[in-house]
């Protein structure tokens, strides 16, 4: 008994020593996106071939926004082409592309219970394409209610060849929408993010994280993985654990974005935030050894693999709190007095500090240096109620995201149906 109490208790300490390094590391590359953000790049001429796709399922509603917005670019227009990829329609998605002036792809299942979603449409679409490679040299991918600064295709034109033709170089992630509790978490964990992660890993040298949409990709590179071969429930992020695995560049632009439309119902931000869980458990699970043997042959640096290992297994904090509570639980009955909380006064003053430094104070530089938008008292509601409901959605992700990460093949479409202003905005000077 005397040596299940100990393993107990030594598991329970190894949870406590996980979430603490995990929150401390990102504080300490946090420190490197403070200050102005300023390119590292020249401006060039626009020499790229970009080839754009933005698959749609039943995006009728809103396709309209992109395909105008791709029409208005502030690159020539000879130097790229975009198509919409019709994904298993039954709305009018494709008629309306099409009467609007845009090239459109249409994929079907092959049969009733064949696997659909993102990555299928992509690999399928590339097939109709061909020869890809050769006519392009960059491929971009954005999502139906998306819309885009007018500079995109310029910025990552210069940063790409500025910068030695790197794999990859994902945009900044904006916000179409911030009204309401669910909308604005997203917003102020995306504000973070983008700053205080991947700035800061730029600035540091290491590999910037892949968003799904607004990320440019080298054909090339593409070509030499065989086409689209990513078919998890996130495809981003599998592209971004195996381009670094193997030796690839993802650089990050802070100087042009992507605004993206955020749930505003709770209840659609679990089913979003779980099939991402499935997807990050998936490909965590099955990259931790070629993580640990990229490492010890000299693929990646120490940097890269603390960097990479973090963000892999970022998804395991509520999981680890969970285990550590429950090992506490079963304590609390095998050894009586002993307290389920052992929480000091000093140790609740650090816990709030930490979160008010790491959640508000971060945020609001992060809201004032990248949106030029002032502390306001009259956020620190939303702020609360932003927090918590990340929270609920947070453990959603993590545990459920757990439990069903073997399905990879079952995939639930986020409804659109904002109609926001196309970005104009050619430049974000306060960044």
């Amino acid at each position: 008994m005397d040596l299940i109490i100990k393993l107990l208790e030594i598991l329970a300490g190894a949870c406590g020593i996980f979430m603490t390094f995990n929150l401390l590391y990102q504080i300490v590359i946090g420190f490197w996106g403070f200050g102005k953000a300023e390119k590292d790049y020249k401006d060039h001429d626009p020499q790229m071939r970009f080839l754009v796709l933005v698959p749609a399922h039943n995006e009728e509603r809103v396709i309209g926004d992109i395909i105008e917005n791709l029409q208005e670019m502030d690159y020539p227009r000879e130097l790229y082409d975009f198509y919409i990829i019709a994904d298993n329609c039954t709305d009018g998605t494709a008629e309306k592309a099409r009467s609007l002036g845009a090239n459109v792809i249409e994929t079907r299942k092959e049969s009733e219970d064949a696997p659909t979603g993102k990555p299928i449409a992509l690999k399928k679409a590339l097939e109709a394409i061909g020869n890809y490679h050769d006519r392009y040299d960059l491929m971009m991918i954005f999502d139906a209610d998306n819309l885009i600064d007018h500079n995109m295709f310029r910025e990552v034109n210069s940063q790409y060849l500025d910068k030695g033709r790197p794999d990859f170089i994902q945009c900044y992630l904006g916000a179409k929408n911030k009204e309401g509790v669910v909308a604005w978490f997203y917003y102020t964990g995306y504000t973070l993010s983008n700053r205080f992660f991947n700035l800061a890993k730029q600035r540091l040298g290491l590999n910037g994280v892949l968003g799904g949409t607004g990320f440019a990709m080298s054909t090339s590179y593409l070509a030499q993985r065989g086409g689209w071969t990513t078919m998890t429930l996130t495809e981003d992020y599998e592209m971004q654990v195996e381009a670094i695995l193997d030796g690839r560049r993802i650089l990050w632009n802070h100087f042009t974005r992507v605004y993206d439309e955020k749930p505003t119902r709770l209840v659609a931000a679990i089913r979003q935030r779980v099939r991402w869980g499935q997807g990050h458990w998936y490909v965590t699970l099955h990259n931790t050894g070629k993580l640990f043997r990229a490492f010890f042959s000299g693929r990646i640096s120490l940097g890269e693999f603390l960097s990479l290992g973090t963000y892999m297994y970022s998804v395991a904090a509520c999981v680890a709190a969970i285990v550590q509570m429950v090992i506490n639980a079963a304590l609390c009955l095998a050894i009586p007095g002993r307290a389920f909380f052992d929480l000091s006064l000093q140790g609740f003053a650090i816990t709030v500090l930490v979160i008010s430094y790491s959640y508000f104070f971060l945020f609001y530089y992060a809201d004032w240096m990248d949106n030029r938008i002032r502390f306001g008292i009259k956020t620190i509601p939303m702020m609360i109620g932003g927090f918590f409901a990340n929270a609920i959605v947070g453990f959603f992700n993590q545990v459920f995201g757990l439990l069903r990460c073997g399905d990879q093949q079952h995939w639930v479409k986020t409804e659109h149906c904002i109609h926001a202003e196309i970005a104009s905005k050619s430049s974000h000077e306060a960044a």
